[in-house]
């Protein structure tokens, strides 16, 4: 990577639909100069806190502070070995802390911190907040999960499939903060490429949006937008944990890194087939026999063709029923990380197809019909417009600008369920208001 690469950023951190508090915290440190940068590089993070209340936000906003500032003092050694030390010198100042009060005991957080410079990226990493590459129509996470579910895969003691199935997501193996001492991962450093998205996240968008569309996302969006697009759509899905999104878009020399490659991006194969070989070979000899059996019935051979019709309907079912086995087995398998040193540990292709823009276009009208049957506080003239205009572009296959006007509807939605909340948090505090001017908007569209 070059300094001449311009990086567009953005971060947007949300608390999400059901919790009270905001305990993810986040930080962007950018080199002033190119000394600095080829001393540092760009530093990026996301920590999502854990404990009760203040405890998880108190460690997650200690990782945001300590970790930058200790990782800018150890310029004289590798980036690999400064990046490893700060995170271990943010597990010091988190735990000290924690034994100074009681009820901060075993504080501690996750932490995901991203470096961009001359030598490439590299990641250190504690915790289940991820970071993701994405590059050329995939998504590669960069980082291994440090949960029970990763951790028994590691380990190899049941099938993946079986734990994916039976133990719980959310369980944290290592974080920073609880112990003396944390183990941490560094992966790279990792070659840079022009146009290359790093994304740094809470699982509280991984929990909710699959690898596949959070890639579509970043790749065809601006890193403001995709920000924004990514929150909504875990608020959307039921929001149940606070939301951090943290991304960096790596430009050409001198070029606008804010906005996506001019070329809408080709939608890849998906990487889960629908059909096998062996279904397609099973299917076609099935429909033969069918044939040929219908075919002797009116003849001599009326009993072979029975038996051979019969028979083909049990192939047909036999067929069927391992097919059901094997997409389940498959899109289980897309969850499984590969176990190798230096990952990448998961991968998807991530596409902009027509399935994800119909899926976003029936999420948001499902949503908009809540909002004119709740009497929500939107703009309904200018959503109206934007959704209209987001319509034709489906119809045009113009993906990438269906997807902007997509994502800027649903903004228009979530702004109505933000003033919402506020009203209701308000008067839960306050007790009701009446209504002050201007706080009325325009009806809603009809139909």
């Amino acid at each position: 990577m070059h300094w001449e690469q311009k990086v567009a950023f953005a971060a947007l951190s949300d608390i999400g639909f059901r919790r009270r508090n905001n305990q993810d915290s986040y930080s962007i440190q950018m080199a002033p100069d190119t000394e600095s940068w080829e001393r540092n590089g760009h530093l990026f993070l996301v920590a999502d806190g854990m404990g009760g209340h203040a405890v998880g936000e108190l460690a997650s906003k200690m990782a945001a502070d300590t970790i930058p500032h200790a990782y800018t003092k150890l310029s004289d050694e590798s980036v690999e070995g400064a990046l490893k030390r700060a995170l271990e010198m943010g597990n010091d100042a988190i735990h000290e802390r924690g034994e100074l009060n009681r009820e901060f005991t075993r504080m501690g957080t996750t932490c995901t911190a991203l470096v961009l410079g001359p030598q490439g990226a590299v990641v250190g990493h504690v915790g289940d907040s991820r970071c993701y590459r994405i590059r050329k129509g995939r998504i590669d996470q960069l980082t291994f999960d440090h949960s029970l579910q990763w951790e028994l895969m590691r380990q190899g003691v049941m099938s993946p499939e079986e734990i994916l199935r039976t133990e719980p997501r959310n369980v944290i193996t290592r974080s920073l903060g609880p112990n003396p001492s944390v183990e941490v991962d560094v992966e790279g450093p990792l070659p840079v490429e022009s146009n290359d998205v790093y994304l740094l996240c809470s699982d509280g968008l991984t929990g909710q949006v699959p690898d596949a569309e959070i890639g579509a996302l970043a790749a065809n969006l601006s890193p403001t937008e995709a920000c924004r697009a990514l929150v909504n759509l875990a608020n959307l899905r039921g929001g149940p944990d606070n939301i951090t999104v943290v991304i960096a878009r790596v430009g050409a020399g001198g070029a606008n890194a804010d906005e996506p490659p001019a070329a809408d991006m080709t939608p890849l194969a998906n990487p889960i087939p629908l059909f096998h070989p062996f279904e397609l070979v099973g299917g076609g000899f099935a429909v033969a026999s069918f044939v040929v059996g219908a075919l002797l019935i009116s003849t001599d051979y009326g009993v072979l063709g029975h038996l051979m019709m019969a028979a083909a309907n049990v192939l047909c079912g036999i067929l069927i029923l391992l097919w059901f086995r094997r997409r389940r087995r498959d899109q289980l398998s897309s969850q499984i990380p590969v176990i190798a040193k230096g990952g990448p540990y998961r991968k998807a292709s991530c596409g902009l197809t027509p399935q994800f823009l119909s899926s976003l276009s029936t999420l948001e009208a499902t949503v908009q019909r809540t909002a004119q049957e709740d009497g929500w506080l939107v703009d309904w003239a200018n959503y109206q417009g934007v959704r209209e205009q987001a319509l034709a572009d489906l119809a045009a296959r113009k993906h990438r600008d269906a997807l902007r006007n997509l994502t800027r509807g649903l903004q228009f939605l979530m702004e109505g369920i933000q003033q919402l909340r506020r009203q209701r948090d308000q008067a839960q505090k306050w007790g009701p208001r009446p209504p002050a001017a201007g706080d009325e908007a325009a009806p809603p569209p009809s139909g």
